[in-house]
């Protein structure tokens, strides 16, 4: 099996009595993009100083491929970083920027004229050589902070909330030409974000962060369907959280009443007490005089809020489960007939859709997000 690119065994980072990082361990495989993601305080920006040098681990060990770099100073790693503020050098030029480090290596005049146009293709800022940074915008200038960085060849790639100073337009391109970026130049990439879309649209790992510690990490889709603690559940995306018991293989006692059927291997290994949960995206309303679907799962309720967001509408409904519950229902059609408040409905979704949070974590507030 190949050396993991990064790999960090039982780091723990503490500031005075604060522990910024709590003997974390974690392996990034070469050529991936991951995003550690995590909420202001986590502890995520300092995991990615350790990896990079600016910080040194107060216990344990930070490995790049098989050598131990604990210790060593950032020009002694083979790692570049890329910082919100881009921290080009304002007196020289975007040519100059870019060539800045191989120059420093001693690369050759041929080499720096060869190599820069190439970094500038990649991030498509060719004929702009000439320019200074104060010339160019904050995505042009935020390119040229990546290309200044890749020319270096790095083993990894530190990203550090690096598309925070961007409006939301900018932030999206910039995004789809990041993952296009690593893509081509198949270098791994560690990207630092508090912004959940952010992390699933470029991100082939997640890593998410909560005081310190893992919560879970994997791939956007398994965190996002299958979340293993209710900090992730509510982190990424909304979720509907109902306490239940385990009554048997495949099915559980709601609080307040009925019963739910879940996947059976998301009961292995839980205790009697649980709770299911199901994205609000997934769930289904129908008026409470309508016949009830066979074999799947249901709640009645009443509609208590109604928010039309565009590309759906949104739902708050009262139940007799312990919880409200939340579901989004797709505008397809021009006019969409919605139900009104004080409306009795059914709240309908498949077993397949339900997974199961066996910690006894609390969802993260509003608060907690930003």
């Amino acid at each position: 099996m190949e050396e993991p690119d990064v790999r960090l065994e039982r780091v723990t980072k503490k500031f005075g009595e604060v522990k910024a990082v709590d003997d974390l361990s974690l392996a990034f495989e070469r050529g991936g993009f991951v995003a550690l993601l995590g909420p202001s305080g986590c502890g995520k920006t300092t995991t990615l100083r350790m990896i990079g040098g600016f910080e040194e681990p107060t216990a344990g060990t930070v490995y790049l491929g098989e050598r131990d770099v604990t210790g060593l100073p950032p020009y002694k790693r083979e790692v570049n970083t890329v910082f919100q503020n881009y921290a080009l050098f304002p007196h020289m030029s975007i040519y100059d920027n870019v060539a800045f480090g191989i120059r420093q290596r001693g690369a050759s005049k041929h080499d720096v004229a060869k190599q820069v146009p190439e970094m500038l293709d990649l991030v498509q800022l060719t004929g702009f050589d000439k320019r200074k940074p104060t010339q160019l915008s904050g995505g042009q200038a935020q390119r040229v902070a990546l290309a200044r960085a890749l020319i270096n060849k790095p083993r990894v790639l530190l990203l550090d909330e690096p598309l925070g100073a961007l409006d939301l337009k900018l932030r999206k391109q910039m995004q789809i030409e990041l993952k296009r970026i690593q893509t081509e130049v198949n270098i791994t990439f560690i990207h630092v974000t508090h912004d959940q879309e952010e992390a699933m649209t470029m991100a082939d790992r997640i890593a998410v962060i909560n005081q310190g510690r893992i919560e879970q990490i994997g791939p956007p889709v398994e965190l996002y369907e299958q979340p293993r603690t209710a900090f992730v559940a509510g982190f990424l995306g909304v979720s509907n959280l109902i306490a239940a018991t385990v009554v048997g293989p495949g099915v559980v006692k709601l609080e307040g009443g009925g019963e739910a059927r879940v996947p059976e291997q998301a009961l292995d290994g839980a205790p009697g007490e649980v709770r299911i949960g199901v994205r609000p995206e997934k769930v289904r309303l129908a008026p409470a005089s309508d016949p009830t679907e066979p074999g799947g799962n249901r709640i009645d309720g009443t509609v208590h809020d109604v928010s039309y967001i565009g590309v759906s509408t949104q739902y708050i409904i009262h139940t007799p489960a312990g919880a409200e519950l939340v579901a989004f229902v797709q505008n397809a059609g021009r006019g969409a007939q919605h139900l009104p408040n004080g409306a009795p409905v059914q709240v309908l979704w498949d077993p397949d859709n339900t997974f199961v949070i066996t910690d006894e974590g609390i969802v993260p507030t509003l608060e907690e997000l930003v």
